[in-house]
């Protein structure tokens, strides 16, 4: 076969596509529907949905996405406790955000915000396990944003504590 007779099925199928005006997709904007019980619900300024115009995920989706682990200290804990969840950084790309505010939603209403371009976006986790387990609303689960405190020094200030939302259940990406 002559490199114009491997190169003619390509281009018939380019001249397709722009008759037809076919625009082909390279981010797939749809999410899996949960099957269990929904724990986190996004909203605002996202291209993947699962509901709507919302981003709607049980527990099993979340531990879908590549999961990060580590070690810290914190504030509101004692000793050295280690946490399994889902990068920000990596979630919010999914949901396609780029920019914005994150404004983060606990269960008793409770709301900080996270500008998306903060580099400390990018040590945080959505934590479903604390110590191996799953964290009940007691144990202020049965999410948390969570920071690897012990890390990096700039990560123990009074804001980056202020954006450790436990209990967490909605997201709201504004501009």
């Amino acid at each position: 076969m002559t490199s114009i007779q491997m190169r003619l099925p390509m281009c018939l199928a380019a001249t397709a596509i722009a008759v037809c005006g076919y625009q082909p997709s390279f981010a797939d904007t749809s999410l899996a529907t949960p099957t269990g019980v929904a724990i986190l619900t996004v909203t605002g300024n996202i291209s993947a949905t699962n509901m709507g115009e919302t981003a709607v995920f049980d527990l099993e989706m979340l531990q879908s996405y590549p999961a990060e682990t580590f070690e810290t200290t914190t504030i509101w804990t004692e000793g050295v406790q280690s946490y399994t969840g889902v990068p920000l950084s990596e979630f919010l790309e999914s949901l396609g955000v780029e920019s914005g505010t994150i404004n983060a939603s606990a269960i008793n209403d409770y709301t900080i915000q996270i500008p998306v371009e903060d580099d400390s976006t990018d040590s945080a986790i959505i934590a479903y396990f604390n110590n191996g387990e799953t964290m009940s609303v007691r144990d202020k689960g049965p999410l948390w944003i969570i920071y690897p405190f012990d890390s990096r020094r700039e990560l123990r200030s009074e804001v980056i504590y202020s954006r450790s939302i436990w209990q967490l259940d909605r997201i709201n990406i504004t501009d």
